[in-house]
């Protein structure tokens, strides 16, 4: 591997693979997504040098930029949560450049996880560190862990203006079309803030209402 470009002492994988899939999410998302993608590896890739974690930065990479794919407009009526959409779109593009089956897992994992704490930092790196770098990214979380100087000269090149607003938006728009795949995970929050008249799933009472007769 060699690096296009070397970001916080971070380097951008400059691989076949590593340019195909810049340039698929590039065609296929809006420049918000592109560049938190972009950040979610540079950050991602921050704490797995600040945890001493040997991570595969091409898989990692892959991970970070495949991750929102699923919000897109063609993934609207698949009837998945966007993070199996995504993963499995990596999935395919993985094969499809002959990537062995365990770093396919890999990434799958990672991107079909990143909303879901508590679970990825137990696992391999790369999925670790998708989720810490998403975690970063929208949420702040470990935000004194990397240093002001490297957290700058990741924003100087691929700034956030309005982000905050933005990214909800976009979460709005990717879900909006599927609502019923926001039960039990975090997206709910989104609907209920930002859809009038979602009414959210409530976990006891599919159970008290589940057909089991007793």
């Amino acid at each position: 591997m060699t690096d296009d470009i070397l970001v916080a002492g971070v380097g951008v994988p400059d691989t076949r693979l590593a340019r195909e899939a810049t340039e698929l999410v590039r065609d296929e998302t809006s420049e918000l997504i592109y560049h938190h993608s972009r950040r979610v590896y540079l950050f991602g890739a921050l704490q797995g040098r600040r945890r001493g974690l040997d991570y595969d930065p091409e898989l990692l990479y892959i991970g970070a930029m495949f991750h929102d794919l699923g919000l897109g407009r063609r993934f609207h009526d698949s009837g998945r949560r966007f993070e199996v959409d995504g993963a499995e779109a990596a999935r395919r593009f993985l094969r499809e450049h002959e990537v062995p089956e365990d770093g396919v897992r890999r990434v799958w994992t990672a991107i079909a996880l990143h909303t879901t704490p508590g679970i990825p930092e137990f696992m391999e790196p790369e999925v670790a560190l998708v989720t810490a770098g998403v975690e970063y990214d929208v949420l702040g979380i470990g935000y004194g862990d990397i240093a002001p100087a490297d957290r700058a000269a990741v924003l100087a090149l691929h700034p956030r203006p309005d982000f905050k607003r933005r990214i909800l938006e976009a979460f709005t728009r990717g879900i909006r079309p599927k609502p019923e795949t926001t039960f039990g995970n975090i997206k709910a929050d989104v609907l209920e803030h930002y859809v009038p008249g979602f009414e959210r799933g409530d976990f006891v009472r599919t159970v008290l209402d589940s057909p089991w007769p007793e």
